[in-house]
């Protein structure tokens, strides 16, 4: 395995530019949500960023790389079609509405906290890119499992909304329907599942475990601190959401408790 430690400030230098950069583009904007669009790219740009860092290439790395860059390719392109004409998103402009010394806390709060949880989120990535694993087993068979049913789960629950949405008569409606009707949040959970089995890739290489950090971090992101707390206190206001919420698993489908 490639010396991380030699790495490592390498890798966190090229995550703040990129983060500076993408602030730049949003004060030109007046729209910090764009920090959203560049959330899958951010992810993208590690990945062969450190492939090509590591001046080796195997099957593991091929496969995990392009299943990082199919996913973040999706979902920057689907959250950059949602957003177009929106302006900027209700959360964003709270805090720019709220907050003192608002470009200076943007800059930290949002954009460098952001490229520090991408950083950690993207560890079984940079991890297996700066590694030399041996042949493909049981970990990398589990882990496309576990990245495919992720992946589909997520994008179809994006396209289920955006369709739901598109048609006028559902305007205030809470969607109800499809992989809705299992969990409030399938998009979540199936982001989530999918950065276990990019972890899992990484349990193949000595020393991989410490790669779960990534999908424990962003489960626990989606489900208590960024993801779902902040998008039910805005349904909170719409009068189909308690029998909704009543009927529904919050976060892994059909789990009411989860």
């Amino acid at each position: 395995m490639v010396e991380l430690q030699n790495y490592l400030p390498d890798i966190v230098l090229v995550v703040i530019l990129f983060m500076t950069l993408v602030f730049i583009i949003a004060l030109t904007r007046k729209d910090n949500s764009i920090v959203d669009i560049f959330w899958g790219f951010g992810f993208i740009f590690i990945a062969f960023y450190t492939l090509v860092q590591s001046g080796e290439i195997d099957l593991r790395k091929t496969i995990v790389n392009i299943l990082v860059l199919l996913w973040g390719l999706r979902l920057s392109i689907h959250i950059m079609i949602r957003n177009r004409g929106r302006g900027e998103d209700f959360r964003y402009k709270l805090w720019r509405n709220t907050w003192r010394f608002f470009y200076l806390r943007s800059y930290l709060q949002i954009f460098l906290l952001q490229g520090f949880l991408m950083l950690i989120i993207s560890t079984p990535v940079w991890f297996i890119n700066f590694s030399r694993g041996g042949a493909l087993g049981v970990w990398d068979s589990l882990g496309l499992i576990l990245f495919g049913v992720g992946f589909m789960i997520e994008a179809l629950s994006d396209y289920q909304l955006s369709e739901f949405k598109r048609n006028p008569s559902n305007k205030g409606k809470i969607i109800s329907t499809g992989l809705w009707s299992a969990s409030r949040h399938p998009n979540y959970f199936g982001e989530a599942l999918l950065w276990w089995g990019l972890s899992l890739y990484a349990l193949s290489i000595p020393g991989g475990w410490f790669t779960l950090i990534s999908p424990v971090v962003i489960t626990l992101l989606l489900r208590f601190v960024s993801g779902i707390p902040l998008l039910e206190k805005k349904l909170n206001e719409n009068p189909d959401w308690e029998t909704y919420k009543k009927n529904t698993a919050p976060f892994v489908p059909f789990v009411k408790f989860l």
